[in-house]
């Protein structure tokens, strides 16, 4: 079997690259590689941290990384002092790819900790995954789980190449997984910074048979452009990824005739596991599609029991992609009928789709009635008279949560009884929620995702200033 470098050399000449040099990435991937060889004779390989900006620095280093079988980090370049340190902390590296100027004044405060790492992990690939609660971990990821991922990828999509259109970052797994799709395939890859792609800069290239990815927050953006809706409806494939999409937005990618893939997966699973084909999508259907032939998904109880169809669980993966554990809290791998248990809560329907409901750790119980957010979002987001909302659990001493809105109104709405009077016969009198908190924005992060601990201070806060007037 090929390495990746041979495998570099054998398509350098088939401009498989789209902006970017590959006989330039080439050239600097074998440079790289022949100067991780002379630490091939020492008992512990050198831990790589990777941190690079320019898209042919990163891939050169990742390509040489794994050719010599090193362990490797891949790293944010975005992070700030205070995340470097705490990572350089946990790695310990012996080498670092990147400019000086990404790890700032870390280095040296780093080097004063003493703290000991993981040696011996020859072949491990480690992808960031956290950090919105202050806690960096990285997955640890190999050649074959990645590989893997592929495999199952164009499996389900009956694909022979896979060209793609990648505007997200590489250190980001959703990134990475389109270059090794690409790469792997012998297909096309695009790479272009997404502002430049909000700003108009698009790529002219024929792009019909080409996938690209986008976070939420993403494709609401690009859709607010005509231009760019055209742009985006001649995409044979939009993989949608990384936070809850919300019906409206699904509704207006539908109405343009986008052939959107809605997606589940994660960093520990080296991207998706189950996805949503376009055509599905375009006939009307709203979940998270069936699953691809390289995972397996259970939704069991509390107990670990598998529940029937349409029956609300915990979610249950076993996969050839899935990670062999957390840096430094992997005592040892999982085998191969490992079944990771997350905190995501969903159900099969009867042809076998599969519908995220949300957070085990997100549930609201109020009155002994379980709520989940996602259904009372997906109502109120129907009324057509919110711009976003957010629906959480605060303590209250009657009901031990009371289920709280949070939201973003329309211009023309003054009040929440408008909405209250559209909803209160869609769900349960237990599921309306019993405090309303308008705002003037719900921040996101860069995926979509919220910070719900954040809104629930906000929440408290609004309730503690009305209990007191």
């Amino acid at each position: 079997m090929a390495t990746p470098l041979e495998h570099l050399q054998y398509i350098s000449d088939r401009n498989w690259l789209i902006g970017i040099d590959s006989q330039q990435l080439q050239q600097l991937a074998t440079e790289l590689y022949l100067e991780l060889t002379s630490y091939l004779l020492d008992i512990n390989p050198p831990i790589i941290i990777l941190a690079e900006p320019n898209p042919v620095n990163f891939l050169a280093g990742f390509i040489a990384a794994c050719t010599a079988k090193f362990p490797i980090f891949i790293c944010n370049p975005s992070w700030g002092k205070n995340e470097w340190q705490q990572v350089l902390g946990l790695v310990q590296p012996d080498i670092i790819w990147a400019p000086e100027s990404v790890i700032y004044g870390a280095i040296e405060e780093w080097k004063n900790t003493g703290m000991a790492s993981q040696k011996n992990m020859p072949n491990q690939i480690m992808i960031p995954t956290g950090g919105s609660c202050g806690k960096i971990k990285f997955a640890i990821h190999t050649w074959d789980t990645l590989m893997a991922s592929v495999q199952g990828f164009t499996t389900y999509f009956d694909l022979q190449q896979v060209n793609s259109c990648c505007v997200l970052p590489l250190y980001h797994v959703s990134g990475l997984m389109q270059f090794m799709r690409s790469f792997v395939t012998g297909g096309k890859l695009a790479i272009a910074p997404f502002k430049e792609l909000e700003s108009g800069q698009i790529c002219h290239l024929d792009i019909r048979d080409f996938c690209l990815s986008l976070v939420p927050t993403q494709l609401q953006r690009l859709l607010q452009q005509e231009l760019l809706i055209t742009w985006l409806s001649q995409f044979n494939m939009i993989l949608l990824g990384g936070a809850p999409a919300w019906d409206e937005l699904l509704a207006t990618a539908r109405h343009h005739k986008i052939h959107l893939a809605p997606t589940y997966g994660m960093t520990e699973t080296a991207s998706q596991i189950s996805t949503l084909k376009p055509d599905d999508f375009l006939q009307g259907k709203i979940n998270s599609g069936q699953i691809l032939p390289h995972a397996n998904v259970t939704i069991c109880n509390e107990l670990g029991q598998k529940l029937d169809t349409n029956q609300v669980g915990n979610i249950h993966i076993q996969a050839k992609s899935l990670f062999l554990g957390y840096y430094q809290h992997c005592s040892q791998l999982p085998m191969s009928n490992y079944q990771f248990k997350i905190d995501d809560l969903g159900f099969f329907d009867d042809q076998g789709y599969l519908h995220i409901v949300g957070r085990n750790s997100d549930k609201i119980i109020t009155g002994g009635e379980n709520v989940y957010p996602g259904e009372i979002e997906a109502v109120i987001r129907a009324t057509g008279l919110i711009v976003d909302i957010c629906v959480i659990g605060i303590p209250d001493e009657y009901w031990g949560q009371a289920v709280t809105a949070i939201y973003v109104p329309k211009k023309n709405l003054d009040s929440q009884e408008k909405i209250i009077g559209l909803i209160q016969d869609k769900i349960s009198k237990y599921k309306i929620p019993k405090y309303w908190i308008m705002v003037e924005d719900i921040y996101r992060n860069e995926k979509g995702k919220i910070n719900r601990q954040q809104l629930k201070k906000i929440a408290m806060d609004s309730r503690k200033i009305k209990l007191k007037n």
